[in-house]
């Protein structure tokens, strides 16, 4: 697809943006260049002085939401819907936090997974009926190389019955949030819906998440080299956050695409299709973490589509997706 930037992105005027974790790094960024486009752009964010200050910057507006907070979710969701009449035509499911110490939510789910997983799946179910009204809508979710990491226990989660590990924390969740981003399209193609869903990852990125982890894990000495160290080593913010514009943006995009930098094994520079874990292709898989979703946010799903009998274990060709197979 050639060396696309953001000086190729169509005029947004007219369209309603909303962007979880929209006050640093990819977030602000994906704001900043939408907003610049013409979007009306609504930044949800946890901190509100944080999120005021970004919003006053991009010249948007801000949603308070926590993540982490089911009955947050939800109240953000009707305000949302609520401040746009009802109608949505781009939502950046881009808020996460990092490898960290085990804790549980006020809803009683281990943090990582509410927060980078479970918010974003019951805040994306909460606006569709906004997202069917938009203009050509989209659902981005950003994902990670770390999606392609073991210790997914789709029954287990939370880790309530084996052994917490902050890497494999991370990894489950990432790879529910792909997973999700793709059964939410096949759920849309089959109800005949024309809103796209679809995924992308920024690669090694120097955004602050590196930092928040060490912070997360009792290492805040650490915090500020250990920043200065990522920054040296990875690519721009700006660079890193080309594959989500792409995916929010081009107008070649298909439902189920994956897109990431293409270099040193997706680490760094331009955007492309990205490689994806062959358990995200697993339908059954998907179609579990779909109904453990709905059990664990208590948020009915949308589309309430059901898999059809007989549903096999097929890679999911009829998504129209281009996106590279690590079995490829």
């Amino acid at each position: 697809m050639g060396a696309w930037s953001d000086a190729d992105i169509n005029d947004q005027g007219g369209r309603t943006v909303v962007i979880t974790g929209a006050n640093s790094g990819l977030g602000l960024r994906a704001a900043t260049v939408l907003a610049a486009k013409g979007a009306r752009v609504i930044l949800a964010c946890r901190s509100r002085e944080r999120g005021e200050r970004a919003a006053a910057a991009v010249g948007g507006e801000l949603v308070l939401l926590d993540l982490a907070d089911l009955d947050s979710v939800r109240k953000a969701a009707a305000d949302i819907r609520d401040r746009t009449g009802d109608r949505v035509d781009l939502l950046i499911d881009n808020a996460g936090i990092p490898a960290g110490r085990f804790r549980r939510t006020v809803d009683g789910h281990e943090s990582i997974f509410a927060t980078n997983y479970l918010g974003h799946a019951a805040l994306t179910w909460l606006l569709m009926p906004a997202l069917r009204a938009g203009e050509s809508a989209r659902v981005v979710t950003v994902s990670s190389i770390a999606h392609r990491g073991k210790g997914f226990d789709i029954e287990d989660p939370g880790f309530e019955h084996r052994r917490f590990r902050m890497g494999q924390a991370y990894a489950q969740s990432k790879l529910a949030g792909l997973m999700f981003a793709l059964e939410l399209q096949e759920r849309l193609s089959a109800q005949g819906s024309q809103v796209l869903s679809v995924a992308a990852h920024p690669g090694f990125t120097g955004t602050e998440l590196a930092a928040a982890g060490a912070r997360n894990q009792g290492l805040g000495a650490f915090a500020r080299p250990l920043n200065a160290l990522t920054k040296a080593l990875s690519q721009s913010v700006p660079e890193g956050t080309l594959p989500v514009l792409y995916a929010a943006t081009a107008p070649d995009v298909q439902g189920g695409d994956y897109y990431g930098p293409q270099r040193f094994g997706e680490f760094f520079g331009g955007v492309g299709p990205a490689r994806i874990d062959p358990r995200a292709q697993d339908q059954r898989l998907r179609a579990r973490l779909w109904e453990r979703t709905a059990e664990l946010t208590g948020v009915p799903p949308d589309p309430a589509y059901d898999h059809p009998a007989g549903a096999t274990d097929d890679p999911p060709q009829a998504l129209g997706g281009r996106r590279r197979s690590d079995e490829c």
